[in-house]
């Protein structure tokens, strides 16, 4: 049973799956897994409906994850963002690049594996509606139920869209982390023109945020570019002009490299904080820790077989923001490889069918690579 990536991208992309929204494109998916000979597994957690299938049960078992829910189409669209239209070789829609295609190539991909021969090993995709909202109840907890069902794989591939210029230029195997902080500094409200009464909290969070952005975190590390602390915000809500207000807010993210990890940089904000604010209130929130899967027998594989589908050898990088790949990398080998992702989240998203049926090749391609 042959699949044809394309017609399923534009199945999936017809179902307007806004996070958390499912809108029908994990039935799709199961629709087509099922009488493939995989055993379809639905999970929902809260409001988020999740997908684990499997076919095979001995090893190597090799997973493919992905996501169907998108980020909202906004306005501006030249055609029905969820339409799934074709012009001049080029599929447009919300989801095209990010990353309905790349969930329809693991299909395509599996199946084209399927009608070569019995398989040696077990091939699972891993299929999330909760990766563009909180990602609370999306990977993360299905790979906790994997992991609780002996379900986990030997290795897994995430399919967002890494490449850059061109399909098979770019294989990610790391990503760094991501730390938000909410900082909150006390004082005492007065009058200005009566500084000595009242205790400035913007003075003293002034303090702060200098020695925080004073020096850079690091300088980077072998596969890592440098640590980025950025501020986001600074808030006083104060009306007027001859008040000292009571307390200041500043909102910052850093984005982190493997020198560093949540706890050590929340250390780092708490001691800056001691010498310029006694008193204050730091929240904490980190989305995932610096990861890196390092070059190997793996990722040499994912490479060689990239290579050989796309003619490019692809560069090994760790840029760019966080992904569900963060989740899989407490449990296993994990790596990313997927389409020029150059028309992500923005109005006409688009991608072209030579793209999609490339990326189903290559998949392919990666699955014997793994001796699937």
């Amino acid at each position: 049973m042959a699949v044809d990536p394309v017609l399923l991208t534009q199945a999936l992309i017809r179902c307007p799956s806004v996070t958390p929204e499912d809108a029908g494109a994990i039935a799709v998916l199961e629709g087509v897994l099922a009488p493939l000979g995989f055993a379809c597994t639905r999970l929902r957690f809260g409001e988020v409906e999740n997908l684990f299938a499997r076919i095979g049960e001995g090893r190597p078992h090799f997973c493919f994850a992905g996501h169907t829910d998108v980020v909202p189409p906004g306005e501006g669209w030249s055609s029905d963002p969820f339409a799934a239209e074709i012009r001049d070789g080029v599929l447009y829609g919300r989801g095209a690049a990010d990353m309905k295609s790349g969930v329809a190539a693991f299909v395509a991909a599996a199946a084209a594996r399927l009608a070569a021969g019995p398989l040696t090993g077990s091939i699972s995709l891993l299929i999330t509606g909760d990766e563009e909202g909180p990602a609370r109840d999306g990977t993360v907890r299905v790979l906790d139920w994997m992991a609780g069902s002996g379900q986990l794989p030997d290795f897994c591939l995430v399919g967002e869209p890494t490449s850059v210029e061109a399909l098979g230029d770019t294989i990610k195997i790391g990503r760094r982390g991501s730390l938000s902080a909410v900082i909150t500094v006390r004082g005492i409200q007065g009058h200005v023109a009566y500084p000595d009464r009242a205790d400035n909290p913007l003075h003293r969070l002034a303090g702060v945020l200098a020695e925080l952005i004073a020096e850079p975190l690091d300088q980077g590390s072998h596969w890592f570019q440098p640590s980025s602390l950025q501020l986001t915000s600074v808030d006083v809500g104060n009306p007027a002009t001859n008040v000292i207000p009571a307390a200041a807010t500043a909102r910052l993210n850093i984005r982190f490299n493997d020198s560093h990890s949540a706890a050590s940089l929340e250390a780092w904000l708490r001691a800056v904080l001691a010498r310029h604010a006694p008193d204050h209130t730091l929240e904490c929130d980190c989305s995932g820790e610096a990861f890196l899967t390092r070059p190997g027998g793996d990722v040499e594989r994912l490479v060689a077989a990239v290579r050989r589908a796309t003619n490019r050898t692809p560069k090994l990088d760790t840029g760019g923001g966080t992904s569900d790949a963060r989740f899989v990398a407490r449990h296993r080998p994990v790596a990313e490889f997927g389409l020029v992702g150059t028309t992500m989240h923005k109005t006409d998203e688009c991608v072209s069918l030579a793209q999609i049926t490339g990326l189903a090749d290559a998949y392919r391609e990666v699955l014997g690579a793994f001796g699937v």
